[in-house]
């Protein structure tokens, strides 16, 4: 079998295009020749070469058979491509119109199909949905209390919901209903959803959350989700292979199989799994159709004639605290960098789109293979540097051994100070929860060692006192003083920042 995957991939390597017609052959090229020598790696220390790697080699490396990208140039695709294989063993190539399963970049999709129903005057973002749901409503708090939740807390993960993320179902299983997946009852996988924060005060990652958008939006309009979201967002941009179904039928045509760590078909015999929560992770889609989308957000944002009205399209890439989100994407960045971006991972397909409103610039990376998100980094490096906004700088990392003598210094246990306001603690608060951390000097430099986590994080070197935790996304800066002690560090990540305070020793005089 390896020997056939081997074969057939090598059969199929070469890259299908399917290109704007108004694309000038110069950003063709462009993006065609970062695909080809331009993925690198995110971190190399200070002063190494960096690899150039094509993703021929890439897909090879991490046994991903196949993925499909998408360019935005100033609103308007002006690239895509297919490179590798639907399916592991056959010689059935991806192009730009092969669907992929797209995981929680779903969640933009419902986000937008929500911001329609808005600018529609059906709903306000702003109104208790709670008495506008019919099927199904809010269970009391852990107060025993109902709360107000709104539609622009649901859309930016701060309502207060649980369950982050869903399990995939196989061809032979049994699919819940929308209203089993909301309590959390058989065939469905998930615990119910169910309020664990006070809606308003604290990001927490909730497909649950998007769960009761689509049920909200079932129960303002009549109308199946899927048949919703066809309705205002696919059939107005033309995206034509996209999709909410499911399962997906076996004779959709021109799909991304999935895959496992090896590379390997599994879902089988049918060849993909069922994500039965659309709203949350239940996108089927192509690289041509994710970039309208994403060149129709581009110009909604940037003109007052876009496919959604400016000032909701504006709303949608702006901060909504404590989250740090906006109405469906995380933010990052400033002035030209400054972008909207969401990825999206389910057991064998990983996805990421990303949008530059200052340029009107963006991309769209699919891929079905388990091990996609290491590649997906690796394709967004390519794309963002081709396009030129130094968005994704390449980190240079210090040699381990220049500091070692600083280690020890470094290494001790601390505390979370719940003090600092969530504002500020933001989009941390729910992927960085940690209330302990412990530094530890090894025999290859510093260690981080989470809680519940059982293998150490490498920490990586930025400045004497600034290292990068890789693994976890985010940045250790230690606040050494003058007197040479560190009673107190930082994690930072994207502008959000939670403070440790060492507890393992008495603070020096002045802290």
């Amino acid at each position: 079998m390896n020997r056939l995957l081997l074969c057939s991939l090598l059969v199929c390597l070469t890259p299908f295009h399917v290109m704007a017609t108004d694309a000038s052959a110069e950003d063709a090229a462009r993006f065609a020749q970062a695909m080809a020598h331009g993925l690198r790696p995110s971190t190399a220390q200070l002063g190494a070469a960096l690899p150039q790697w094509s993703i021929e080699e890439r897909l090879a490396h991490y046994k991903v058979p196949g993925a499909a990208v998408a360019v935005i140039r100033d609103g308007k695709v002006v690239y895509a491509a297919g490179y590798g294989l639907r399916q592991a063993g056959t010689h059935d190539a991806v192009d730009a119109d092969t669907v992929f399963s797209v995981g929680s970049v779903s969640k933009m999709g419902a986000a937008a199909t929500t911001l329609k129903l808005v600018a529609a005057g059906k709903v306000s973002l702003e109104e208790n949905i709670d008495p506008r749901l019919r099927r199904w409503h809010v269970p009391a708090d852990a107060q025993g209390l109902h709360p107000p939740i709104n539609l622009r807390m649901l859309l930016s993960h701060t309502a207060g919901f649980n369950v982050h993320g869903f399990q995939d179902y196989q061809p032979a299983e049994r699919l819940p209903t929308l209203l089993q997946t909301l309590d959390g009852l058989a065939p469905a996988k998930n615990e119910p959803i169910r309020l664990i924060h006070a809606p308003g005060q604290q990001v927490d990652y909730s497909g649950g959350g998007y769960t009761v958008v689509q049920l909200a939006i079932e129960d303002l309009t009549g109308r199946a989700f899927a048949d919703v979201a066809r309705r205002e967002v696919f059939a107005p941009l033309g995206m034509s292979r996209s999709t909410y179904q499911s399962p997906l039928p076996a004779g959709y045509g021109n799909v991304a199989h999935a895959h496992d760590n090896k590379g390997l078909p599994e879902a089988l015999p049918r060849g993909w799994q069922s994500f039965p929560e659309q709203a949350a992770s239940g996108l089927w889609t192509s690289a041509n159709d994710m970039g309208l989308f994403v060149a129709a957000l581009l110009r909604s944002i940037r003109t007052k004639d876009g496919w959604l009205p400016q000032s909701l399209a504006l709303q949608m890439v702006s901060e909504v605290a404590p989250a740090g989100r906006g109405l469906g994407p995380e933010l990052a960045g400033n002035g030209a960098s400054r972008r909207f971006f969401h990825n999206g991972s389910n057991d064998s397909y990983h996805a990421g789109i990303e949008g530059y409103p200052e340029s009107g610039d963006g991309f769209v990376i699919l891929t079905n293979g388990d091990n996609g998100p290491a590649l997906r980094g690796e394709i967004r490096n390519a794309l963002s540097d081709a396009l030129g906004h130094n968005a994704k700088p390449v980190i240079r990392t210090l040699d381990p051994a220049l500091l070692r003598d600083s280690y020890p210094g470094f290494s001790g246990h601390f505390v979370l100070d719940g003090a600092l306001p969530m504002d500020v603690r933001g989009g941390l608060a729910d992927w960085f929860e940690a209330t302990t951390l412990d530094v530890q000097a090894g025999q290859a430099g510093l260690e981080l060692r989470l809680p519940g986590r059982g293998k150490a994080v490498m920490l990586q070197a930025l400045t004497p006192v600034r290292f990068l935790a890789g693994s976890v996304g985010a940045e250790l800066l230690f606040h050494r003083g003058g007197d040479g002690t560190v009673q107190t560090l930082s994690v930072i990540a994207e502008g959000a920042r939670a403070y440790y305070r060492r507890a393992d020793i008495a603070p020096a005089a002045g802290h």
